[in-house]
């Protein structure tokens, strides 16, 4: 049997990812002992009749007390105040990490109230569903994604390596790179589609001239595959744009001027130009394939999204 890479896990959050986490390091040996804590009473009690950690705690303070790696999986706009609440009790050396898709605001937020005698490395596995609570994680969600972590400067190589090698036990693929790079690499291939999917699904719901009936019942495709990325975790998305925002606003200016060039080409009945535009973003989804990000299969050949 192989040594566990860490005696005691802290979840703080014991959502979708958060209950990921824990199912994931049972099934791989990861860790000895998995506590977790949730604001919520009721989510505290299903997690206990999941079974899924060794230990519910009645306070995020008791939850983090023995844990050598606590990873905060909290909606990031509150993860500043989660850092300031446990840091008296975290653990001489222990590995302090979260979830979050949006990095600078993290590091920014948490890192003030964390005691210089504990390693601070976040994280972002790039995985998810549209669904969220402790009944919706399962272990296999990180397999074959990537996990972006990103120390800040000075952080120890080591502690670093631990965690890269925690989440690669999971099947994950480990990047490192600087926070504010991360948020510019992310606003493109996830924040702003997310804010796409939203505006779209919104405005359909609002057009007088189409009946909610009818935009259900013929949902081709590409609509369907909208709304269920529109139907992520409102909080989540909520803090990660206002967290994101200035490189949100960038790419979106971004894609506002395409918008403008595509308006322009179909008002003038440019078949060339659109033609081109669509010839070199099917190149991009062949490379999406190429990459292993998904298959050709139909219905985005997976039975669970993964975008975040």
């Amino acid at each position: 049997m192989t040594k566990p890479l860490f005696d005691t896990l802290a979840i703080i959050g014991p959502g979708l990812i958060g209950s990921s986490i824990m199912r994931a390091a049972r099934a791989h040996d990861a860790v000895r002992t998995i506590v977790t804590c949730s604001r919520s009473p009721e989510t505290r009690k299903r997690v206990a009749e999941l079974g899924i950690a060794d230990k519910v705690a009645d306070s995020n303070a008791s939850a983090v007390e023995n844990a050598d790696l606590v990873i905060v999986c909290t909606p990031v706009g509150i993860c500043g105040a989660v850092a300031e609440e446990i840091a008296p009790h975290l653990k001489e050396g222990a590995i302090v990490s979260d979830v979050g898709s949006v990095k600078s605001a993290i590091v920014r937020d948490m890192s003030p109230h964390l005691p210089d005698n504990v390693h601070f490395v976040p994280a972002h596995p790039v995985a998810g569903t549209e669904h969220s609570g402790p009944d919706a994680g399962f272990a296999k969600l990180f397999d074959g994604r990537w996990c972006i972590l990103t120390p800040p400067e000075g952080t120890d190589p080591q502690a670093v390596d631990r965690l890269a090698a925690f989440w690669a036990l999971f099947g994950a693929n480990v990047e490192i790179m600087t926070p504010d790079h991360h948020d510019l690499v992310l606003a493109v291939t996830s924040h702003l589609p997310h804010l796409i999917a939203y505006t779209i699904v919104g405005t359909a719901d609002e057009l007088e001239t189409v009946t909610r009936s009818e935009v259900l019942k013929f949902s081709a495709g590409g609509f369907r595959d909208f709304t269920r990325i529109a139907a992520s975790d409102p909080t989540m998305w909520r803090d990660v744009f206002l967290t994101n925002k200035d490189a949100v606003l960038e790419m979106l200016g971004r894609f506002n001027e395409d918008v403008a060039a595509l308006t322009k080409a179909i008002r003038r009945g440019d078949g060339d130009a659109l033609f081109k535009h669509f010839t070199r973003t099917r190149a991009i989804r062949r490379g999406v394939i190429d990459a292993g990000q998904d298959t050709p299969d139909a219905d985005f050949g997976r039975p669970h999204g993964h975008e975040d």
